[in-house]
This record gives structure tokens, sequence and C-alpha cells, in this order.
């Protein structure tokens, strides 16, 4: 079976004159070369494609694919991550991970929040600034969670984003909507542990692999920033969750895997309130996948997953769900 590749390499961005935090969700080299090298010893033959603009020139000149390993996350628009899945089911090739109506919609964490709420998931109580008029509106109480509504990896996130005042509140917010240029999502600030859970398969097959708890090392690390998580070697922790609040996360990891539509692989967040329940902050269908860094590929480690075998687990689901029957 042919598998191609398509992804966003880090550094052809940066080599085009973006910055480090636009490309922060983009992959680097070794992050390829290692899906590359599992899709290989997992018996494919692979083609790596790159972004987007790779494949739609490889399919004009009439290039297919048995199936896709698609981690493209797109550059701009609300619709960046789902180009690549809308561009493989308009010449119905197969794909693996999630489609581009759940991408759209997971992308948006107002959209992610107001649907699963309406399942019945637990989620802090929230509201969406999209311009200043709205900063003067009702809001969650004090302290509150400020983040863009619509970025990956920590972006926007970072201690400022713990807001205690109506100050804090309106700077915050209009700092946000300039750099970022969309609206904020505003969160009820929970201040208990916070859990991120892989999920691996489709309907009722399923399953989860691993829940981590994210434990901060450094005194000023209260949030998981974009910095936390580019540099967390030292300042965070990941470990295995072993007491009961693991049926918790699982249970409420795929009702909310469900409600999205999410296929084959990938992570949910979560967080407890002051009471210790857990609650939904958002999901990543599109999670990283670097065999050493990325949150998923080092819960299952720690579950006896080993990186090869992951690979092997969501190629499988993946080929079940586009080819049985």
């Amino acid at each position: 079976m042919k598998v191609g590749i398509t992804y966003d390499l880090r550094s052809e961005y940066l080599e085009m004159g973006y910055s480090e935090e636009e490309t922060a969700e983009f992959d680097k080299e070794d992050t390829i070369n290692s899906i590359d090298q599992a899709l290989r010893q997992g018996g494919f033959k692979t083609d790596r494609i790159g972004h987007v603009r790779n494949l739609m020139k490889r399919l004009m000149s009439g290039d297919k694919w048995d199936i896709v390993f698609n981690i493209c996350e797109g550059l701009y628009g609300d619709g960046r991550e789902s180009l690549v899945p809308a561009l493989l089911d308009s010449y119905r090739i197969p794909y693996v991970f999630s489609g581009p109506a759940t991408l759209a919609v997971t992308l948006n964490k107002y959209m992610t929040k107001r649907l699963v709420r309406d399942a019945g998931v637990p989620t802090p109580d929230f509201r969406l600034i999209r311009h200043a008029d709205d900063l003067s509106g009702p809001k969650p109480p004090f302290p509150l969670f400020v983040k863009p509504v619509s970025e990956g990896t920590g972006k926007g996130i970072d201690q400022h984003s713990i807001i205690k005042t109506e100050n804090e509140y309106h700077e915050v917010c209009e700092a946000l909507m300039k750099k970022f240029d969309q609206p904020v999502l505003v969160e009820e600030y929970l201040p208990g542990r916070e859990f991120t859970i892989g999920v691996i398969g489709n309907g009722k097959e399923a399953f989860i692999p691993g829940v981590v708890e994210v434990v901060f090392r450094d005194e000023k690390g209260t949030v998981y920033s974009y910095e936390n998580k580019e540099n967390w070697v030292g300042r965070l922790e990941y470990k295995k969750v072993t007491d009961p609040v693991f049926k918790a996360c699982e249970t409420l990891a795929l009702k909310v895997w469900e409600v999205t539509d999410a296929r084959d692989a990938g992570r949910v967040d979560v967080k407890a309130d002051k009471e210790g329940n857990v609650q939904f902050i958002e999901i990543n269908p599109l999670a990283g996948i670097n065999p050493h860094h990325s949150d998923l590929p080092i819960l299952a480690g720690l579950y006896g997953i080993n990186y090869q075998e992951l690979i092997d687990r969501i190629m499988k689901a993946a080929i079940k769900r586009n080819f049985a029957g």
C-alpha cells in the first residue's frame, strides 16, 4: 500500500520569513523522518508530498495514493486544517485522521465548547469576545482564563492569560485580538489538576491508550503555554495517572471523541475544578506526533505503547475505517 505524507515543514516557512511563533504548529524534519520510518517498518511504501500547494500540484498532475497520512496544520483562515482533507475528499483519496468538518469545528474552541456542552459534557463557563465592545457585556466571575479562539500549541497563552481584574481583562483581550486578528475565548479559570488524554480508534473501537497529568516544576510555570510546550524539558513533568480520575478522564474523552466525530487518533485536554471534577478544555484531532516531544507519543510510551506500535495502531484504525466492507 502506497502512503502519501502531507505536512507543513517548519524550516520551509522560517526560510520564507515567518516567525517561530507563527510556525509553532508546524513539524520539524525529525518528525517527518520518524513517521516515514515507522510507516516503512509497518510494511508501507511512502511518498513525501509536503504542504498543501505541493499536494495540489501533485493532484493536478494525476498522482494518486492508496491513503494519505495527513498532519498539515495550514497557515491562514478558519479552514486551514480542513483544506487537505477536503481536497483529498474531492479526489476520493482516503486519508488518516479527521475530516474537514471536524477539523473546522474543533479549530474554533468556542464552537467546540458549545457543541460538547450541548451534548452534556461539563466545560468551564465561557463567552466569546469578538470586538472591544463585547468586553462590557456579561462574563464568568474572576478569575478568568483567556486565549485566542482558533490557535494551537499554546499560542497566545502565557502568565497573562489568567485574569484577576477588570483592567487586566480589557488589556489582555484587546492585545490578543490585535496580535492574532481573531476573537478571544474567555473561560472560567479552573484551579485544579490538568490532564491530557490520548484517543485511538473509531466508533465503539475507540480506546484510551493513556492519561497523563501535566505537572509544572518551575514556580513560574502555571499555564500550559506556547513557551512551556516548546521548552518543556525541566519545566514540565508528564505523570502517568493511576488514581480514580483516570476513569473520569476516559469517559469524558470518549464522549467528546464521539460528539466531534474525530477519527483515528488525537488528544483531549481536561482540567479539574475546585471540587476535583474534570471538565473539557479542548480537543486536538491533529495532535503532534514527534516521538520525543509530542504529548500523544509521550503518554502512549508511559503506558507501554512505543512509537512504532502507536503508528501501527493509527494506521490499522484508518485502514479499517476507509476500506472495511
